[in-house]
Order: structure tokens, then sequence, then C-alpha cells
């Protein structure tokens, strides 16, 4: 059964070109039926955004918007509000580090790359709930936010280093925000996606290799892509998922059941 979105409103955080997780969970939503704003982080990016939204007959609009910027939040937010006045899905798919603090030992990251990794990795997604949360509380069937972590939260996987740490905070923040939200009817989600190839993925130093163990040792002996990601989050903006939050959701091939 086809997963349908119509009547739908929702803002996508993160898209940035073709091969990012967050553009498929925008074009995936706009087939299923959804209205979107799609938010991206600089103005240079939004005329390649337009020409993606508009080849691919995406039913959304561009805004720009800086996430740890919390007067930008506020007035996207009350853009919405005045455009629909209410909201029923959030994507939050943002995380930053210093590409060469991706490289060596952990112990060696700076305090700048960790404030700034953490403030723009976590931090934006308790700020997106709550400037959301009067929207999103509105929604007939109950608001969703879905965030976007990997499995470098649990486990040590070289090369990811302060992203790890951050995605770990991450998760915490998105289990504290599921209970204050949940209240208001608002679910809120973790996608852990295995290894994708995109732009940001490929600025970590082991990334080939990563890709490779997992096609390796997952039980399904193949790797995911973003469209895997996306189907899942599409599972997640809908009413199907309505008594789910607080959680991981794993799309990763099945790695992170395997031991040695």
């Amino acid at each position: 059964m086809a997963i349908e979105l119509k009547g739908k409103k929702g803002i996508v955080f993160g898209v940035s070109n073709e091969d990012s997780i967050a553009w498929a969970c925008a074009k995936q939503a706009s087939d299923a039926g959804a209205e979107l704003v799609i938010s991206c982080i600089d103005r240079r990016l939004v005329d390649s955004v337009k020409k993606l939204i508009e080849d691919h007959k995406v039913n959304a609009t561009v805004s720009v918007c800086n996430a740890v910027v919390e007067e930008d939040l506020n007035r996207v937010f009350e853009e919405i509000s005045q455009k629909w006045g209410e909201l029923d899905f959030v994507v939050h798919s943002i995380a930053f580090a210093k590409k060469r603090e991706l490289q060596g030992e952990f112990i060696n990251t700076s305090q700048f790359n960790f404030q700034i990794s953490m403030e723009t990795s976590v931090y934006t997604l308790t700020t997106i709930c709550r400037a959301a949360r009067p929207l999103l509380k509105k929604s007939e069937a109950g608001g969703s936010v879905i965030t976007m972590t990997y499995l470098g939260s649990e486990r040590v996987m070289q090369g990811y280093n302060v992203m790890g740490v951050a995605k770990a905070a991450l998760e915490a923040s998105m289990r504290y925000l599921a209970a204050d939200l949940g209240p208001d009817g608002i679910r809120v989600n973790a996608i852990s996606a295995g290894p994708v190839s995109t732009t940001a993925a490929r600025a970590i130093t082991r990334f080939p290799e990563m890709l490779e163990i997992t096609k390796q040792r997952s039980p399904l002996k193949r790797c995911i892509d973003t469209v895997d990601v996306a189907n899942a989050a599409l599972f997640l903006m809908s009413d199907m998922s309505r008594s789910i939050t607080g959680d991981v959701m794993f799309v990763d091939a099945g790695y992170h059941v395997m031991g040695i």
C-alpha cells in the first residue's frame, strides 16, 4: 500500500544538492502528495535548489534559513504560519564539522570545532522544535519531527570523530524532545542511516572503506541509498507512525545487528 501525504504540509531542512538525504526526503514527500517548504542555509544554493524543484516537479517553495540563528528560524516559521496556519512534519537533516578534524584522533578535536559541531548538528534540532511547536500541535493527526543520525553515535567509527559525539547528543536530545512534545501530539524520531554516498559523507577520510565493510558484513550484503532513507522518513511523516516516538529507526541493510 502506497503511503499518501495528500493535504499534509512540511518543511525540510538541509537540502544542498541532488545527492543529499534531505533532497530525497523532500522528493518522496512531494511525490506522496505533500506540500513543502525547502530550507537551504545559503542564498548561493537557492538557484540550484529551485532548478531541482522544477526539474523533478516537486511541490515546494524555497526559503533561506541559517538554523543556528533563532531569528532566522522564527522568521521562517512565521512565514509558514501566515501561509498555512499549521504544519504536519519537519525533517532535520543538518550536520557540520570541520573536514580537517574528521581526520586523525578524536582527542585532538579543537574547542571551536566541538562547539560549532554541537551547535549546528545538535542544538538546531531543539531550536527548530521550539519554533515549530505551535504549528505542529495544530496538525489534525499529530505532528512529526524526523532527524538523521548514524551508528557512530554508539560505536567508534574511525574518522567520524566529533560527529559521533554530536550524533550521540542528537539522539539524546531527540528522546527528551519526544517527552516534551508528546502531550501536544507531536512525535520525534531519528533515522540511523548506513553509509550513503553524499557530498557530506565523502568528506569522511575512510568513507570508501565504510561502504565496503557495510557491503561485506551487513545481512543484506549491500549498501543503501538516499531513497531507502527517504522511504523510512515517508513512513514517519505519515499517520501510519502515529504511535511511534522517541525511537531510532535503523536503515542500514541490517549492519547494526552484526557482531564479530
